[in-house]
């Protein structure tokens, strides 16, 4: 046998208890969903329980479950934009989850917003993208991805990074498609090094199929959120389901699991509420 893989959990506790704890460590993830399927928020719980858990490390059973036992915690968590502020994700976790939810991502979360340099040289004035912190935050003339690569370089390693979205940068007409790939290739590589979990938001069907096939083969795993309506009814369910992972769809495999039905509540985050099998 092998040496024990090291996971970091999710925070979806009926999820990590299928995938033996959570997702192995050095793992890029793509997110990859419909609008409002459950991505951002898979992200956001993830986080949220993660950070609560460091602030009170007694509070693990009831946050991560019982599979999360003896799993690794990321030494940091990092959340990235480039488009949205800090202020605008926490007002959304604010409306979305509990207190203790908001209290904790404000606290732990080292977050890194890339706006000023993403709209650099678009028709947004600078007083809508926001003020830099720093005059040596993010050069004036600075290339968006080299300015990612850094600080992924500075912040990544132990980690769980989130990265809300790269469709914020597929859809910058300055970013070239290949570029883009290129870094989430050398992600992919250096990711084992680093040690933690790099998570990539990216919504659906942004791009054509082939360049979409380009992100998804560039990464280690793909987490597909879907909605489907109900049979004989205009109600709608949210489904996550693994595309691609090799250590993990073994797994789901041997229990015969097609998909799981989530939710997302104000007092747990995202949470599977049942699983489809096959057969």
């Amino acid at each position: 046998m092998g040496a024990p893989v090291r996971r970091i959990p999710t925070g979806v506790a009926d999820f990590d208890s299928i995938i033996k704890g959570g997702m192995p460590t050095g793992s890029v993830v793509l997110l990859l969903g419909e609008l409002g399927a459950g991505q951002v928020e898979f992200a956001l719980t993830s986080a949220a329980k993660l950070s609560l858990v460091k602030e009170h490390p007694e509070s693990s059973d009831y946050f991560l479950g019982q599979s999360a036992k003896g799993n690794y915690l990321p030494e940091r968590i990092c959340y990235i934009t480039f488009s949205r502020s800090k202020e605008e994700i926490l007002q959304e976790i604010s409306a979305s989850f509990n207190v203790d939810f908001y209290d904790a991502f404000e606290k732990t979360v080292v977050f890194k917003d890339f706006s000023s340099l993403y709209f650099k040289h678009s028709v947004v004035p600078s007083s809508w993208a926001g003020e830099r912190t720093s005059v040596f935050d993010e050069q004036v003339d600075g290339n968006i991805l080299e300015s990612l690569v850094t600080f992924l370089d500075e912040n990544a390693p132990n980690s769980l990074v989130i990265i809300d979205s790269i469709t914020d940068l597929v859809v910058n007409a300055k970013i070239d498609i290949f570029d883009l790939v290129s870094v989430l290739r050398g992600m992919q590589r250096i990711a084992k090094k680093w040690g933690g979990i790099v998570y990539l938001v990216l919504t659906r069907d942004i791009l054509d199929e082939m360049k979409q096939r380009m992100v998804m083969d560039s990464v280690d795993g793909a987490l597909v959120f879907e909605w489907s309506k109900f049979h004989h009814s205009s109600k709608r369910q949210r489904y996550l389901y693994v595309e691609k992972f090799m250590s993990i769809l073994p797994h789901l495999d041997k229990e015969r699991i097609a998909r799981f039905a989530t939710v997302v509540t104000a007092q747990s985050g995202l949470v599977v509420i049942d699983t489809e099998r096959v057969g």
